[in-house]
């Protein structure tokens, strides 16, 4: 069995609540997802913050300069304000992964602007959470290794009697 490597290996997908950036901007606006609304990455309770971005989604908020002032705009007082123009899709799109035919943005995506800016991610958006289910089911040697403060039975013990989510 061949298996090949992808850029995307180890990258997370992108979600609304990210954030991107303009090389030649100085603002992060957060995406804006326009293509679906139904599909959602890590968030079974369906909040927006949390809808996959996909290569059509080329919206940001706050909309209109979403990247401040553009710095391939000069004036005597500073810069003028982004007139962000996409030129096309997003690039480098993780393209085994389709949400309604589209193909999903990661860390590793960009996005050209016709006033000459490369839009990156600074932020996919998701953040991981300990559950119950890892705690139960973390080595207690292993921990102990790595953390010899923390006495492995007693936290999860603590944990069992808190109101973490098991899931």
């Amino acid at each position: 069995m061949s298996t090949q490597s992808s850029p995307h290996d180890g990258k997370h997908f992108v979600v609304q609540k990210g954030k991107a950036q303009c090389n030649q901007g100085d603002q992060l606006p957060q995406h804006k997802v326009t293509a679906h609304q139904h599909h959602y990455w890590n968030d079974s309770d369906g909040n927006a913050d949390f809808l996959a971005v996909t290569e059509d989604d080329l919206q940001f908020n706050p909309p209109g300069p979403s990247f401040g002032q553009c710095k391939l705009k000069p004036t005597p007082g500073g810069y003028l304000p982004c007139s962000y123009a996409p030129a096309g899709k997003w690039q480098k799109t993780y393209n085994k992964v389709n949400i309604i035919g589209k193909s999903i943005v990661t860390e590793i995506s960009e996005l050209q602007c016709c006033i000459g800016g490369m839009i990156t991610i600074n932020d996919h958006g998701q953040r991981g959470q300990m559950s119950k289910q890892n705690v139960k089911t973390a080595d207690s040697k292993t921990v102990q290794h790595i953390n010899p403060l923390v006495k492995m039975q007693n936290f999860k013990e603590l944990v069992e009697e808190s109101e973490i989510d098991a899931y």
